[in-house]
């Protein structure tokens, strides 16, 4: 049992029924804790404004007037409280994903749904709270492990698990030793760059970063790391030489 107390909640929607359920859903769950109901996004951020750091999770609708309910979480930023979208509209799930949402629950949703995204905030939370109170002092180097969001929850990644990850746009893939499927997150390949250890993993191309201790072959100016090839770009070859003649 978690013993962090409750997450401070907010319910924003137009539609007074599905408001009327969405703060009875959260009423009902006993680690939830519903601060506030708004019929609307702008009432919601006054609240939010005059209540700096009291609410930790935001359920939204989407479709909303005046402010919908991604333009609320854009506004919010990453200071803001944790966001869980309720819309009748799936198709904008990707636009959930890119303002960090933790769920997306598509009308009509019932309430074993509801607690499963409602579980995710929770998860993220203790996490949150786990390492803001973990091991002291261990640096980023020092870590065996990092968090990555896919999927619209939090996944823990063995650093010794991470064969290589691969920049695309918006997103890093990352490719695993467990599984053939990669996992997909929405960051760029530089700020997962900064994640990992520099002393097991190296940044070779603008699209790719390798976990050292993978590489099973060099050949020119590419390594191998099982059935993959990866180029070493020119603006990384300086580096990645110098790393060889310490391997050599």
């Amino acid at each position: 049992m978690s013993s962090l107390p409750p997450l401070k909640c907010i319910a924003v929607d137009d539609e007074p029924l599905a408001l009327g359920l969405v703060a009875s859903f959260i009423e009902k769950t006993p680690f939830l804790d519903l601060v506030g109901r708004f019929g609307s996004a702008v009432e919601a951020l006054k609240y939010l404004h005059e209540n700096p750091g009291v609410v930790e999770l935001a359920f939204l609708d989407i479709q909303m007037q005046e402010l919908n309910g991604l333009e609320l979480a854009r506004v919010l930023g990453p200071t803001g409280p944790r966001v869980i979208f309720t819309t009748a509209y799936s198709q904008y799930a990707l636009d959930g994903y890119r303002v960090d949402a933790l769920d997306y629950l598509v009308k009509p949703f019932n309430y074993e749904e509801f607690l499963r995204a409602a579980g995710k905030a929770r998860a993220y939370a203790e996490l949150t709270a786990q390492h803001a109170t973990g091991a002291p002092t261990a640096g980023p180097e020092e870590e065996e492990y990092l968090f990555l969001k896919a999927e619209y929850q939090l996944v823990r990644v063995a650093l010794s698990d991470i064969l290589y990850v691969e920049g695309l746009k918006d997103y890093v893939k990352v490719h695993l030793k467990s599984t053939p499927r990669a996992l997909l997150s929405l960051m760029s390949l530089k700020a997962m760059e900064e994640k990992l250890p520099a002393r097991r993993f190296m940044r070779i191309h603008r699209s790719f970063i390798v976990a050292l201790d993978k590489i099973e072959a060099v050949r020119r100016l590419t390594v191998q790391i099982g059935a993959v090839t990866i180029p070493v770009g020119d603006q990384y070859k300086d580096a990645f030489l110098q790393f060889l003649s310490r391997w050599s």
